[in-house]
Formats: structure tokens, sequence, C-alpha cells
């Protein structure tokens, strides 16, 4: 790291395990459920020692997962409702895929507000749908017709949460300095201007267009 380079907090220590909670619970999650629909996975039971204890395992696992996104609803829901300028943002993905970003971004563009609500309509579904089918504590007061519902339910809510968390993932590899944010807890002042210049200006109290 540069000695000169100037740094913005984006994340407290709090926020980053919060974080990482989440997304070690969904990796066992996705690894396990996986192993629970597609027999030629079956062999990802192992992630929790034997199928037995994964099947055990699994819901509980989940409703951490749940807990820890419902600490980062409450914390981050106030910044992700979509204004015109992430309407814009998404309208220009092409643009901002050759590296331009478009608009006045504030602390998520149009992208990762779409990834936030893709994950509560996921969270919602999982949590929902997974009680329904938990046995042996919940699954009793339900018909078995009620179950089979819940059950493709959870797994196409899984698959969409999987691929959603593989683009945010990717896009987080691909834009440089966007890793560090949620390892370290800081980004440098160039890239909160570049890419979240409404942000930067409200943290720093700086134009953009000056250092």
């Amino acid at each position: 790291m540069k000695t000169s380079e100037k740094l913005i907090q984006r994340y407290c220590a709090a926020e980053r395990i919060n974080h990482w909670i989440v997304a070690v619970c969904f990796v066992l999650l996705a690894i396990s459920g996986l192993a629970f629909f597609y027999p030629a996975f079956f062999w990802l039971t192992g992630v929790f020692g034997t199928p037995q204890l994964a099947r055990i395992v699994h819901p509980f696992v989940g409703v951490v997962m749940v807990l820890a996104f419902a600490r980062q609803f409450f914390r981050y829901a106030h910044h992700n409702l979509i204004n015109k300028e992430d309407v814009t943002w998404m309208m220009s993905v092409k643009e901002v895929m050759k590296g331009n970003e478009v608009g006045d971004i504030g602390r998520y563009n149009g992208g990762q507000k779409g990834m936030f609500w893709v994950m509560v309509l996921c969270m919602i579904l999982l949590l929902v749908s997974g009680v329904i089918a938990w046995r042996p504590y919940f699954a009793g007061y339900f018909p078995i017709p009620i179950i089979r519902v819940a059950l493709l339910v959870h797994a196409a809510s899984a698959l969409v949460l999987i691929a959603s968390i593989i683009v945010h993932v990717y896009a987080a590899l691909w834009v440089q300095g966007t890793i560090r944010a949620m390892v370290e807890g800081v980004v440098t002042h160039a890239w909160a201007r570049k890419h979240h210049p409404r942000w930067f200006r409200q943290v720093t109290g700086k134009e953009t267009g000056h250092s």
C-alpha cells in the first residue's frame, strides 16, 4: 500500500464479520443443498461429516444465515432504495462494463441494490419454505402437497440465490478495490470518487473533481 494513499472507511469490523458469517453459511448451505437435490452431488454432504448429520445441521445453519442477513437488512435497507440514478445505471450496464461509471451513484449502485432485494426475496422464500419442510419440528403441521410445493420453492429460490451470488462475487473481483472494502473495511479516495461519487462527497465533503 502506498504511504500517501488516502483511505475512507466503508465497513466497520462488525459489518465485515456479519458479512462473512452470511457468506460462510451460504457456502455451507449451497454445498449441502446441492447434495440433497442432485444425486450426482450427494458426496458433498461430507461438508458436515455424514449425510445424516448434514440433514440435521443444514436447517440450523439456514437459521443462522437468515438472522445474520436480517441484521444486514435493517442496517442497509435505507441505502438500497432505488432512485432515478439507479435506473440510469441499470440502463447503461454495457457502458459500466467498459469501466465507465454512469450517474451520480451513492453508497450502492443499481446493480448492488438489485442484488440486495433479490437476496431479501430469496431469504424470505427460503425461510418460509424451509420451515414448512423442516422435519421433525414443523413439517408435521402441513399436508404432503404443501410440503412438496415448499420443497420446489426452496430449490428454485436457492438456485436463484446461488446464481446471483456468483454474479456478486464476479463483480467484486472484477472491480478492483472492492474486495478490500470487505476484507480491510477501507477504500481509496480514487475508488470512491469513481464508483460512488455521491457517497464520496457525503463522507468527505469534497467535490468529485478534486482530490
